[in-house]
């Protein structure tokens, strides 16, 4: 039984592995030209591994912290990632709770209203968006967190509401009876149960945000507010020439804290979606 067991998962085995060099080669692209000197990039083609004369270190790296402003990018990019996720999981939590814990006509109205922004359209709103945006001043790394709320809460109370109706409705009525009032029970009672589902929706909405191009690009004055993913477009010259070499090591330089941040946590995804997903 053990061996015809093992013998039926190693096809499986083959094929996500298969699919799983082919999502890994364009990483490794990136990398290979981030190595190399511009002229190598052109002349011997992106895919040619880099040699003795194709070589060019971390020259890339330190021209394209430099050109960019990286240090400036980079803190946009982590003030809007930062306080957009974390307002993404404290407004969305509480609104999940609401609406598994009220269970009226109007909480299933909004649980409905915030599934359905999952599947409509950025590009059906985004013309709109910039100018109610600039109209309510949100056009700024400090308040453009409000936007990605908008967007971002569709999949977390999606995920939040589905783990929240797993919880039983007794614990909350302990905490009450031992004297706590709502807010206690949903910051040392909920809080805590919902670790799991926090910290993979977390997760997934901190990839999104920091990997985002179209939204900062379309609501921010880019002369002024440059995340990283828009930084990375000003390698682009004139007349369409573009410098390959900072390109591609900026693109490493963005990628990279997201990848190792995912690689720590990929455990708590797969347990608070699987959570998430089938409670209740």
């Amino acid at each position: 039984m053990e061996a015809n067991t093992r013998k039926k998962s190693i096809f499986p085995t083959i094929i996500l592995t298969v699919i799983s060099i082919l999502w890994m080669y364009p990483i490794f692209l990136i990398l290979i030209n981030s190595l190399k000197k511009e002229s190598a990039i052109t002349t011997s083609g992106v895919f040619a591994l880099p040699s003795g004369e194709t070589w060019n270190g971390i020259q890339n790296f330190i021209a394209s912290v430099t050109q960019m402003d990286f240090l400036k990018s980079f803190w946009y990019s982590l003030i809007i990632s930062v306080t957009s996720v974390i307002l993404i999981l404290l407004c969305c939590s509480m609104c999940a709770w609401y609406i598994v814990r009220v269970n009226g006509k109007l909480s299933k109205i909004l649980y409905y209203l915030c599934v359905f922004s999952m599947v409509v359209p950025f590009q059906m709103v985004m013309f709109t968006l910039a100018k109610t945006a600039d109209t309510l001043k949100l056009n700024n790394p400090y308040d453009i967190c409000i936007i990605y709320l908008g967007f971002g809460a569709g999949l977390a109370v999606f995920m939040f509401t589905g783990f929240v109706k797993g919880i039983p409705m007794e614990i909350e009525e302990a905490a009450l009876i031992d004297g706590c009032n709502p807010v206690q029970v949903y910051f040392q009672v909920l809080i805590p149960i919902l670790k799991p589902t926090i910290i993979s929706t977390g997760i997934l909405e901190l990839m999104w945000v920091w990997n985002d191009y179209l939204l900062p690009t379309l609501v921010l004055d880019i002369k002024k507010y440059r995340t990283i993913p828009m930084a990375v477009q000003y390698f682009r010259g004139s007349f369409g020439h573009v410098q390959m070499g900072p390109m591609m090591a900026s693109i490493m330089i963005d990628i990279i804290p997201i990848i190792i941040i995912y690689l720590l946590c990929q455990k708590y995804i797969i347990e608070g979606v699987v959570a998430g997903a089938v409670k209740g």
